[in-house]
């Protein structure tokens, strides 16, 4: 459940990214690293659209290691760089992002869990090598 509830929020923070890719360019130029700076446009849309893609597969349970292994360098950049420099009021978002890279941190360790698309494609992968009832599902017509 707790990675269903990541995957939406990754995905919430993907198409706010997207919908307004000129405030996620600012932000990047408002690191103060020159690397940053001078690539703040392709950035913007490597950040946005990867956010997207990552929060959806991990909702799914799919991917989910690799996913977050990809999203925790872009959340530790913006707390860093951005959470903390410039604390919006509330600390709300610095609080979230803390939680959301702790909840990466975990699932790129132990999985994505029992009940995940990742889980069933696996445990799927593995009826084909067993012998008995499943095992005669995946034979050919020959009996091979």
């Amino acid at each position: 459940m707790v990675i269903i509830i990541l995957g939406f929020i990754l995905v919430g923070k993907g198409i706010v990214f997207i919908g307004d890719i000129t405030r996620l360019q600012s932000l990047i130029g408002q690191t103060g690293v020159g690397a940053f700076n001078s690539s703040a446009n392709l950035l913007s849309f490597i950040i946005g659209y990867l956010t997207l893609l990552c929060g959806m597969f991990i909702g799914c349970g799919l991917f989910t290691l690799s996913s977050s292994l990809v999203q925790i360098p872009v959340m530790l950049v913006s707390i860093i760089f951005v959470k903390v420099r410039m604390p919006e009021p509330g600390y709300f978002e610095l609080v979230l992002s803390i939680i959301t890279l702790v909840l990466l941190v975990i699932f790129s360790i132990k999985g994505s869990g029992q009940l995940s698309a990742d889980e069933f494609f696996r445990s799927y992968y593995k009826a084909d090598m067993e012998t008995g009832h499943t095992g005669r599902l995946f034979q050919n017509e020959e009996g091979e």
